[in-house]
Parts: structure tokens; sequence; C-alpha cells
């Protein structure tokens, strides 16, 4: 069942996400196979430019580019390293705006396991009992809400 639509948004024809969309913009930043892959890496802790490259499996050009989109925007920010003494590297670090994607690619990974795998897929993610967790709408309370009792509104 759709989510319902409140208000002047229950006539579709009438009214469009527009510039304003926040999945719009949202896409425009993460919105790549390549970008979302070195999300995941990032989550996974990967830190440096050639190991998110071979990770990924992308060129070195590739991860550049999307490495520099990331910090661009404020997802990661270059912090500097020099191993065994030698010039100075940098290292990609997560934000708490990068931090803040978490859910979107535990969500991803868990719709991925349930609807594209054979299997329940090969990774799980636990807490720190080793309980699984799961990726839900919920309200402010924590009780999940299902689609349809959620409603959008205009802010």
């Amino acid at each position: 069942m759709p989510l319902h639509m409140d208000g002047p948004l229950s006539d579709l024809g009438t009214w469009t996400a527009g510039d304003r969309c926040s999945i719009a913009r949202a896409l425009s930043v993460v919105g790549t196979r390549s970008t979302m892959l070195i999300l995941r890496e990032a989550f996974y802790r990967t830190t440096r430019f050639d190991d998110f490259s071979r990770r990924v499996g992308i060129t070195d050009a590739s991860s550049a580019a999307r490495l520099k989109e990331l910090v661009d925007v404020g997802i990661f920010v270059k912090q500097p390293y020099r191993p065994d003494k030698g010039r100075t590297r940098y290292e990609y670090v997560l934000t708490t705006m990068g931090e803040d994607l978490l859910p979107v690619v535990l969500g991803l990974m868990q719709w991925g396991d349930q609807y594209l795998q054979d299997d329940d897929g090969p990774l799980d993610v636990v807490d720190s009992h080793g309980e699984p967790v799961r990726v839900r709408v919920t309200d402010d309370r924590g009780s999940e809400v299902p689609m349809n009792e959620l409603r959008v509104r205009i802010a």
C-alpha cells in the first residue's frame, strides 16, 4: 500500500516535488554505484585511497573523483598521515553527515539480502551482544510504523 498523501498533496496532478525534493538531492550526492560502495567500505573501516580503489574495484581516477565529491559535500574529511615517516598522505574519515548514512547503506544491504540473495546474504550486522539489527521505520518513541499508517504532508 502506498503512502497516504495529506491535504494538497493528495491530488498528484496539481503538484510536483521539483527542485526541493530531498530524495533527488540525496541521489545527486550518493546515487552512483561507486559512491555507495565507497560508503560501504568506509563503514567497514576503510580509510585509505588505495584501499578504496582496490576494495570497490574501480580505477584510481574514479576513486579520486568520488572521494573528492564526498569531501566537498562534507561526507568525508581528509586527514593527513605519514606512513613509515614517508611523504604525507591522506586518509578519508566519515563525518557525522557521513555516519548518518549508515541506515541507508544497511537498508540497502538488508533489502538485497532478502530479495537478491539465494540464502540470507554473506554478512550479518549484529549489535555488541551478537543480536541481529534491522533498519525499520519508527516513530520518535521507537515503535515501528507500518507503511499503511504513514502520511506525507507539507512541512
